[in-house]
Parts: structure tokens; sequence; C-alpha cells
């Protein structure tokens, strides 16, 4: 039986990769971007939350940190 995967899209400042992963392939993106925000569909999480989440349910986003002012 094959592990189940999910969306993930991976931003940069070039734009995005749509990529389907496992879990393990998602926590190793999100361990190579240490400071990048991670979403579940449209709410932030911690990345350890990721091993507690419905796998397949939601697409996730691993975007860098929004820092900026007006």
């Amino acid at each position: 039986m094959s592990e189940i995967r999910t969306t993930v899209e991976i931003a940069d400042p070039s734009g995005h990769a749509t990529l389907e992963l496992t879990r393990a392939e998602t926590v190793e993106v999100v361990e190579q971007n240490p400071n990048a925000w991670v979403f579940v569909g449209n709410q932030l999480v911690q990345p350890a939350e990721l091993n507690d989440i419905q796998w397949g349910a939601d697409t996730i986003r691993v975007v860098p940190p929004l820092v900026g002012g007006f």
C-alpha cells in the first residue's frame, strides 16, 4: 500500500512549486526552511502540528515569513 500524499505548495521569491508529498517528505521540506510559515488549509500551524493533522485533507503551504511595514 502506498503512503498518502497531499498537495504541498512551496513559495519562494520567484513564485511557488506545487508538489504531491508524503508526510515525511513534507516534514523534511519544513525542516529545510526553518523560518517558513506553514499553513494547513488557511490555518497557520506550528511545524510540529503536521504530525497531528489528517493527511491528504487540505493543501499545505510553506511560505517565507511575511515581514514588512507601511
